[in-house]
């Protein structure tokens, strides 16, 4: 359990850093035999700021839980 929750720490001041992340989609908008012509369309994924907070409070909190089971 203490390896999940330093992965969730980890991951959860990723988040807070980079609030998301941007990805080019190549779309196909015309295909007539030989001739194909695509369109490259950029997008983002946005993350709430609670949502870092949120993560890395349940990877402390899963770290030092499984701590004082032992």
């Amino acid at each position: 359990m203490k390896t999940l929750g330093i992965i969730l720490i980890v991951v959860g001041i990723l988040m807070l850093v980079f609030k998301g992340i941007s990805f080019t989609r190549e779309k196909e908008v015309v295909d007539l035999g030989p001739v194909e012509i695509n369109k490259k369309e950029k997008e983002r994924v946005n993350w709430p700021l609670y949502a870092g907070v949120v993560v890395t409070i349940a990877g402390v909190v899963i770290t030092f839980a499984g701590n004082k089971t032992r």
